[in-house]
């Protein structure tokens, strides 16, 4: 049985531990109200800015616009975005995984991938395989408009120099505090509402709407900022999950803090019976000795 200032010193180890976590626990509750309203406050627009583009582009030829062009698919670029930081649970990995597997898929299929990673910890799980392209680092605990920007320029250059016949995004979308998932999206090339199956507009309309001037030229200038659209919107879900991953991780430590103290108090009170039994039979023991 381990001694007593043994068990004394891990008892006041872990309690030191269970103040850190439920400290971080705060915090991250603190920073998920702010990025959840942010993220929820953005949804409906990247929702209606994406209907938008697939009714506009559904009214003109898609190989008018190069970020449209629908090509023989040789090569696939992916975007990872995950946190800079760990102590999250499963949710960087959750999202690596789904990567890693979407990446071997398009392998066996005989394409050729190369990766663009958002975040810290999607950088250091690729760097291995070598296919790591650019990786953005350090910008998720406090990102805006222009760092979506700078990624939506790297990518779209890639695809109009020929670097990538496909853009896939894979990201972590939050659903609640308990719940965030990998999600996988289309980035490039823009698809057409008439994929689904519904008739092809008239030129010059898209959908319900008549535009302004002609869709084309529209689709010209939004193209790039729906691009950027698309690239924030993933990184406010990511950034929402993060904080609710870590707010559920945090709890789930503090809790086992607590399961670890009281099994230890347990422990130390046993010990500290024992001692004091062995006291007790030593002076017994002393006592008896004298009396013979």
């Amino acid at each position: 049985m381990p001694g007593l200032k043994d068990v004394k010193d891990k008892i006041n180890g872990v309690k030191k531990t269970a103040q850190i976590t439920k400290a971080m626990n705060m915090v991250a509750s603190a920073k998920l109200r702010g990025a959840q309203e942010k993220m929820e406050r953005f949804r409906p627009y990247a929702g209606k800015f994406a209907e938008a583009m697939r009714d506009l582009s559904g009214g003109i030829d898609s190989g008018d616009l190069p970020l449209m062009e629908v090509r023989d698919v040789r090569k696939v670029e992916i975007v990872v975005v995950t946190s800079d930081r760990g102590l999250c649970g499963s949710f960087n990995a959750n999202i690596i995984k789904t990567a890693d597997r979407l990446r071997k898929q398009y392998v066996a299929e005989g394409k050729s991938v190369s990766i663009v990673t958002v975040g810290k910890k999607g950088t250091q799980a690729f760097r291995k395989t070598g296919k790591v392209r650019a990786s953005f680092n350090d910008i998720m605990g406090s990102f805006q408009m222009f760092n979506a920007r700078e990624i939506s320029q790297n990518i779209t250059e890639a695809f109009l120099n020929g670097e990538s016949d496909q853009v896939d995004v894979v990201y972590g979308r939050f659903y609640s505090v308990a719940a965030q998932r990998p999600e996988r999206e289309e980035l490039l090339p823009i698809k057409p509402l008439t994929e689904g199956g519904d008739a092809a507009p008239a030129a010059g309309t898209g959908g319900s709407y008549t535009y302004e001037p002609d869709p084309g030229e529209i689709m010209e200038v939004l193209l790039p900022l729906f691009l950027n659209v698309q690239i924030y919107h993933a990184m406010l879900e990511v950034g929402a999950s993060e904080h609710a991953a870590r707010m559920t991780a945090m709890d789930n430590a503090t809790s086992a803090c607590k399961d670890m103290i009281r099994d230890l108090t347990r422990l130390y009170n046993k010990a500290r019976q024992a001692a004091v039994t062995s006291e007790l039979m030593d002076i017994v023991g002393g006592a008896e000795a004298l009396r013979g």
